[in-house]
């Protein structure tokens, strides 16, 4: 299994001489042949970026939004998909995003929606809603409660691996929910956790939560900022990725 950012904040030195970044958040994930688009950045880039890391897009399986904001979802308007691919979706998104960006994914995609977990190839689930369980993660966003956020979750040999790409309802609320549908402990959880210095006890929870649960592989990017990067990294060793890098999981 192989898991490669195609878009993130920041450029990796692996892909620094060939590679674009912005502000958002795209991985594809290639697992017992199948390939999974999970959220597109902001505009075209993780296209150009697949391209210049020798990845077909075209031989994607299935495309996952993590929910609607414009830093996940905005890119699925510029695919040169060739043919119509599946697209996994809460059902909230499609009234979310902007009417012309919901009309071209209505015209250009098979679209399942679901509120449930839902097992979308051999042991790989898109999580749906997630529930909030925990009485220190907002699991919501301004004023809106988000219900549309989610993730997918992978069972591995050694555990869960989740891949979240914002974290609006709580990345621990994710984690609990994908151990529950998976029936694994944590191995690795990559992706956006949406962590950021001024709610300081949100992140000293988080922390705790992760040193009780003890998965071996975290990687917090994009929507985590620096203080809080540093915190991990002094606590747990963490790596940062940015767009260019790969993980393997074997």
């Amino acid at each position: 299994m192989k898991i490669t950012i195609l878009c993130e904040n920041q450029l990796s030195y692996k892909g620094a001489e060939v590679c674009l970044a912005e502000w958002g958040f795209s991985a594809f994930v290639q697992i017992n042949d199948v390939n999974i688009l999970f959220d597109t950045g902001h505009t075209g880039i993780y296209k150009h970026n697949a391209e210049q890391l020798g990845i077909n897009l075209q031989e994607t399986n299935f495309v996952v939004l993590s929910h609607y904001h414009w830093d996940h979802a905005g890119g699925i308007q510029h695919h040169n998909f060739k043919d119509k691919k599946k697209l996994i979706i809460h059902p909230e998104i499609i009234n979310k995003l902007p009417l012309n960006e919901s009309r071209k994914i209505k015209s250009d995609f098979e679209i399942i929606t679901s509120k449930r977990s839902l097992e979308f190839s051999d042991n790989v689930y898109y999580l749906g809603e997630i529930p909030r369980k925990n009485n220190f993660e907002k699991g919501m966003y301004k004023n809106d409660k988000m219900l549309d956020d989610s993730a997918i979750a992978i069972r591995s040999k050694n555990g869960a691996i989740v891949i979240a790409g914002c974290s609006h309802c709580g990345i621990c609320n994710i984690c609990e929910y994908a151990k529950e549908v998976t029936g694994q402990k944590l191995h690795a959880v990559i992706g956006g956790f949406h962590l950021f210095q001024n709610d300081q006890e949100t992140v000293d929870r988080t922390i705790e939560y992760f040193k009780a649960e003890k998965p071996e592989h975290l990687y917090p990017m994009h929507c985590v900022d620096f203080p809080t990067l540093a915190k991990f990294h002094l606590i747990f060793g963490i790596q940062k990725l940015s767009t260019g890098d790969e993980i393997e999981f074997v």
